[in-house]
Formats: C-alpha cells, structure tokens, sequence
C-alpha cells in the first residue's frame, strides 16, 4: 500500500469512525427525505446512500467528502417516476453513471476553473439556506417542546466543542436526547414519521425495463441532466472540502468515482445521488478527512436500518434538525455581507443571481450555468472597451489602439477610425492591442480597404506574434501598398 493511500485510509482512524457514524445517522432522514421528492419507497434513497457511500470511498478523488441520494438528484427524478414506473428510475440511475464516467474520462472538471469566486460564494449561501430551509417543516409550529429539543440540540453542538472534543458533539446530542425522549415519553416527531423502514439489505437485479432505442429516448433526457446535475454538485462540493481540509483531490477521478457509483447503485435498487455539503461539512466538522470516514457513513448506515432499526426510528426530528441547522449556519458565507460591498458591483450581481435562481429554482446547477454565464458576460462588456487616439506627426496619420479587439468592440474600432481620409499616409498601431477573432480581422479589413479606395497607403504596425499570425492568416486585403507590414 502506497504512503498516500495508506494516509486517506488509516491516517485518522478514530476521527473517521465517529464522523462516519454521526453522518450515518444524518443521512437516513435525509435520504427518506429525498425519497419522498422522488416519489418511491424511502428504501430506494436509503439504499442508494448506502451503496453510494461505500463505492465513493474506494473510488471517489476526494477522501472525508460524503456522497449519497440527494435532494436536486431527486426532484429531476419525480416525472420519470410518475409517467414510466420505478425500474425507469434505476435504468436511468445506470445510464446516469455511464454518462458520468465518461465525462470524468474526457476530464470534465477542468470546466472548474471557469466557476468564478463570486459564483462560489453564492452556491455556498443558496445551499445554506437551502439547508436550513427543509429543516423548518421538521420544528416549526408543532409543539414547545420540539422548540426546545432544537435549542438543546444546538447549545450542545455549539457549546461541547469548547470543552470536549473526543467525541462529536452532533454524536453525543443524538444519542443523550435519544434517550431522554424515548425513557420520559415525549411528544415528538420522530424518524419513523417520516416513512417505513425496512430492515434488509439491497440485492441485485436488472432493472424490467425493454432494452431498445424507446426507452433510451425516454431514460436519456432524464439521465443527462441527472449527470450534469450530480457532477455540478459533487465538484464545487469538492472545491469547498478541499478549502476546508487546505488539501487538493483528484477532481477527474471524483467524476469517474460518481459515474461508478451511480452505475452499479441502478443494479441495486438505488436511485442516482451526487455528493452533498451538508453531510461533507457534518463530517469536516466531526473530525472525518480520510475515505474511511465515508465507508463508515455507509456501512454504519446500513447497520442501523438492519441492527437497530427499531431505535433509529425513535430518533426525534428536532435534534437532527437542530444539526443540520448547525451545519447550515457553519455553511454559510457570513463574510459576503461586506463582500457584497466592497466586491465590484458586477460580482455582487452575480453572487446575488446565482442564489435568487438557486433558492427560486431549488437547482443548484441551474444557478451556478446562471452565475457563469452572467460573468462571462460581464466579462465581455469590460474587455470590449475599446479606445482609439489619432495622432499626427512627420506626415503620418497614427490611430493608436488601446484595448481588445474582437467581436464585442469592432464597433468601437471602426468608429474610431476616419473612413472618410484621402491621400494620407496612416498607420494603424496595435502596440497597446490584441487581435482575437475573425470578427476582429473582418474589422481590420474593412478599415483598409476602405481607406485604400480613397488612395490612402495604410501600414499595420505593434502587432505582437499572435495577432500578425491570426491576420496573416484570415486578411483578404494582403496586397502591395495594403499589407500588413511594418512590424
């Protein structure tokens, strides 16, 4: 075993246990959760968190990240279930990982770097809020001593740390206030509320579906999305692991560890699942960094459903709920309030797009392709500010252009430049520019051709290697006298 692998695995062995535990006992109310959105038997998100946690840990690029059904994977599930049936679901679970592994093949999560900061910001807070938000349904207007379940819930999750770390404090509040509702009787609501708990393990089985191009026309749209969706998700979830652990991962691998995960979890009666930040900062915070933090996650999970059954679903909904408000606020980017003041305006517009769709839409991917778009489109509009100086000296006419020229400011270019000049000798200076695109040449052209037709000798002089080779290469009005030259 190689010293990196044997540090992922064994290099935080108790840390890891604890953490996985205390993330195995979030993600069962999570997962029903999440099956319910979908419309199936809460067995199939507890069963996909299982067999997804396990396979991550093994094939995931970024060890202490807990991956598992999740709740934008499963409101894209709900019409596929509706109108085709559940084995649809598993078939489109299998094409899902497909689909995935060959992204993580042709290295999709180079696409990462284009993920602005601002964008990054406002992912973080939607999803907080997000998090925070399904909590609310499991504590609001139900009765004081929920309230004070939750109130409890935190001072423990808030307070302990301070004084005791060797085990987490999330761990020790679901089994001390367990324990305390279940010997005093208390009226609360509990697991078992939120649907039936089976206790068995999955088995294995080809989803009964026929195998032909109709239901790869029915499976494809939704299994795309799902892809597309599940990596958003699990890479940026990534990101923001590796900023809280100061480690690096494997992105590439992480996108080939899903499609593998999602693949075999179709086989086993698992609908398809992506990683998620709130159990990952659970387990950050729990002290898990290493893959065995997440193989115990999985296993503790299927242990308690099958072993303990009987008293996970005695677990009241206020303590989880009060954990997962704890992880909400932890989440949460406080530092963008004076960021969204001293941030230029048009990355504050972004931050603020990015979680108005994100909370609007309950879809994390479609807030992030917002956010990135909007940059770009920023972008542009600052690039394309283009600004021309006319000049004359010993008998030349200069145009000295200054900034980008490419299709956003050929306007500008050619705006700047008298068409209108006869008999002159000008020269057109690229010093303090750079040619980019065909639209840009285009723009060149019709300037010199313009100004040769009124018996003007044009030079095109400060073109640095990139822009000669671009226009050398696409210019039509390469001819003598009208060259571009001089460089």
């Amino acid at each position: 075993m190689s010293p990196t692998l044997k540090h992922e695995w064994f290099g935080n062995v108790r840390k890891d246990i604890l953490a996985g535990i205390v993330v195995a006992l979030a993600l069962i109310p999570e997962a029903i959760a999440f099956s319910i959105i979908a419309g199936v038997d809460p067995m199939v998100g507890l069963y996909a968190s299982f067999c997804i946690a396990v396979i991550i840990a093994f094939a995931g690029g970024r060890p202490g990240m807990i991956s598992a059904a999740t709740g934008a994977m499963a409101l894209l599930m709900g019409p596929l279930v509706r109108e085709h049936g559940l084995d649809y679901l598993f078939a489109a679970t299998i094409l899902t990982g497909v689909i995935q592994i060959i992204f993580g093949v042709f290295k999709i999560a180079k696409v990462m770097k284009f993920i602005p900061r601002a964008v990054m910001i406002g992912f973080v807070n939607s999803l907080a809020i997000l998090i925070f938000m399904a909590q609310v349904p499991h504590f609001l207007g139900i009765n004081n001593m929920t309230y004070a379940f939750v109130a409890i819930t935190l001072a423990i999750v808030y307070i302990v740390p301070r004084f005791f770390k060797a085990i987490p404090a999330p761990l020790i509040a679901i089994v001390f206030l367990t324990a305390a509702a279940i010997f005093a009787g208390l009226d609360l609501r509990t697991v078992g509320d939120l649907g039936t708990v089976t206790k068995s393990l999955p088995s294995f089985f080809v989803p009964d579906v026929p195998f032909n191009l109709e239901t790869l026309a029915i499976i494809f749209p939704y299994s795309i999305a799902l892809a597309i969706v599940g990596l958003t998700e699990s890479l940026l979830t990534s990101q923001i692991v590796d900023d809280m652990t100061d480690t690096g991962s494997n992105k590439n691998r992480e996108a080939r560890g899903q499609g593998i995960a999602n693949f075999v979890t179709g086989f086993f009666g698992g609908m398809a699942g992506c990683a998620m930040i709130g159990q990952s900062v659970i387990n950050v915070k729990s002290g898990g960094r290493g893959r065995l933090s997440t193989l115990t996650a999985g296993l503790f999970l299927m242990f308690l459903i099958i072993v303990l059954g009987d008293l996970v679903v005695q677990i009241p909904m206020p303590v989880l709920a009060g954990i997962m408000i704890m992880v909400s606020i932890g989440t949460f980017d406080w530092g963008s309030f004076a960021y969204l003041m001293k941030a230029p305006r048009a990355d504050a517009a972004v931050m603020v797009v990015t979680m108005a769709i994100v909370l609007a839409t309950h879809d994390l991917s479609k807030g992030v392709i917002a956010g990135v778009v909007l940059s770009a489109i920023f972008f542009v509009v600052k690039i394309s500010r283009l600004k021309i100086d006319k000049t004359a000296d010993d008998g030349y006419t200069n145009y000295n252009v200054h900034g980008q020229l490419f299709f956003a400011s050929v306007e500008d270019f050619l705006a700047g430049i008298d068409l209108g000049d006869t008999g002159k000798t000008i020269r057109i200076d690229f010093t303090d520019s750079h040619v980019w695109d065909d639209s840009a040449v285009g723009a060149i052209d019709k300037a010199v051709l313009k100004l040769r037709e009124n018996g003007n000798d044009i030079t095109l002089i400060g073109l640095n290697t990139a822009s000669r080779n671009i226009v050398d290469k696409l210019t039509v009005s390469s001819e003598p006298g009208t060259r571009p030259a001089g460089q």
